[in-house]
């Protein structure tokens, strides 16, 4: 018996190293992949997968990661998985010849998570983000439409990180139809910022996110469009200095706009000074007027 015995245990350990070497190669491929230079991505197993398709059946695309984000922000970690990168290549020569394929771009966020951006909401910002990172591999501004929109069940690692607040579809709707109306409407109705005396800070309102909104899309869709941001100031201390006041002004609003997802080519900026004032420098509330930033378009 102790020959069978033997066989038996012998058996055993080869069948136990094999199915875990089974196990462990399946955990391998689902919980990572390589990139082109060999290196091991973060990429997470189907928790939150990026799906990309053409209800026509013609384009489909698949991830196992996503686009991630910090809580309470809109800026893609990094690095991007190049499984999304092909991804998105492969996007940009499917839509590229297609005057009727366009991408909708949609970002979610939780109700709670704290919006800090420019945008009327945080889904919206994440959602420019990532339009952003197709921008940046080639894929047309006009073929791109954001969206955002508030889910509260967000996939989160960690309890800090949101992994894959984005769905990407294709669709038909180019949604610039009102782009020249929007244009035309911004410079009827600018979006006016104010300063306290001495000061450098900012948070936009509603109203103002909305109009920041509105903004982005039109240059996203019309040609030759850009952003100028003007800087003005009340008529305490001196001339040149109010001018140099302004200046600075209009340059932090300029960064802030950068931050929220506007190319620093599409943004000029201006100092007026004290030199158009809209109210009288005799009274504190006039004052307070003047001290204003003009964000419009040209």
């Amino acid at each position: 018996m102790k020959p069978v015995y033997l066989v038996g245990i012998v058996l055993s350990i080869i069948l136990g190293s094999f199915f875990n070497w089974i196990l462990c190669c399946e955990s391998d491929n689902v919980l990572g992949a390589e990139d082109e230079n060999g290196a091991k991505e973060n990429v997470t197993s189907l928790a939150s997968p990026l799906i990309i398709r053409d209800q026509t059946g013609d384009f489909l695309f698949k991830s196992d990661s996503n686009f991630y984000f910090n809580k309470s922000n809109f800026i893609i970690k990094r690095p991007v998985s190049s499984q999304i990168e092909k991804g998105v290549v492969s996007l940009k020569s499917y839509i590229g010849n297609q005057n009727n394929k366009f991408v909708d771009i949609t970002g979610f966020y939780d109700p709670m998570e704290e919006n800090n951006s420019a945008f009327p909401n945080l889904g919206l910002a994440r959602a420019n983000a990532v339009k952003n990172y197709l921008l940046s591999l080639g894929v047309s501004s006009k073929k791109l439409n954001i969206h955002g929109s508030s889910k509260e069940v967000l996939v989160m690692e960690e309890e800090s990180i949101v992994e894959g607040p984005i769905a990407i579809a294709i669709t038909e709707n180019a949604n610039i139809k009102d782009a020249q109306a929007i244009i035309d409407n911004i410079k009827q109705h600018p979006i006016v910022l104010y300063f306290d005396s001495g000061k450098s800070s900012i948070r936009l309102n509603q109203n103002q996110r909305e109009k920041y909104l509105n903004m982005v899309r039109a240059l996203d869709k019309v040609d030759n469009v850009s952003i100028l941001v003007e800087g003005h100031t009340d008529n305490t201390g001196e001339a040149e200095a109010n001018q140099v006041l302004g200046r600075k002004r209009a340059e932090f609003i300029k960064e802030y706009l950068v931050s929220n997802g506007i190319a620093p080519i599409r943004i000029q900026t201006v100092s007026k000074g004290q030199l158009e004032p809209i109210a009288g420098n005799d009274t504190q509330e006039g004052r307070a007027q003047n001290r204003r930033i003009v964000i419009t378009v040209n």
